[in-house]
């Protein structure tokens, strides 16, 4: 009989990259680029600097392959390095920007595009709703629904308390239903 709680099924091109495979870590970066991009695309706005923090995540990915140890999903581990990876890009564009200048986390990019389906038109409308939080908000909601982090998790993540992460939560949870609810009616 096989056990519920049985360690789950490691892709062996992740040991294969992490031990030098070219090949395989070739295919895990083609794999990985729409999640890693999508996932950095949430956290930071505007759309001008998701290609350069994507590859900057990838490779993070890369190089932090050795340290997976193979205890969770695979998925998860990628989206806490693209989370950090992002973070710490975000940091630094704050700190290039000089007072009163709007940076490229501030919302610089072209809005709109050509709707290919309603599930990308309902994909953009969320980013454009998300652009409007305010980062912390945006962070915590991103990090809950999208990578999947507990409250606990976020906060030590943000290096906020618990209580504030769980308001940011509902402050934005509440700020994208007025947003989307436009959609709907």
């Amino acid at each position: 009989m096989t056990s519920a709680l049985a360690t789950p099924v490691v892709d062996p091109r992740i040991f294969a990259a992490a031990g030098g495979d070219r090949m395989a870590a070739q295919q895990l970066c083609r794999e990985l680029l729409p999640r890693v991009r999508n996932l950095v695309r949430y956290l930071l706005r505007g759309d001008s600097r998701v290609d350069d923090v994507a590859q900057e995540a990838l490779i993070a990915v890369l190089r932090g392959l050795g340290t997976f140890r193979g205890d969770g999903r695979f998925e998860s581990w990628v989206d806490r390095v693209v989370a950090r990876t992002a973070f710490a890009a975000i940091r630094r564009l704050r700190a290039e920007t000089q007072p009163g200048e709007r940076s490229a986390i501030d919302g610089d990019a072209e809005r709109g595009g050509d709707a290919g389906g309603e599930a990308y038109v309902l994909r953009r409308e969320l980013a454009q709703a998300l652009d409007q939080l305010p980062m912390d908000q945006r962070e915590s909601l991103v990090l809950h629904f999208a990578v999947g982090m507990t409250v606990p998790e976020i906060a030590e993540a943000v290096a906020a308390p618990f209580e504030t992460v769980r308001s940011r939560l509902r402050l934005g949870k509440a700020a994208l239903r007025e947003a989307l609810g436009e959609r709907d009616a």
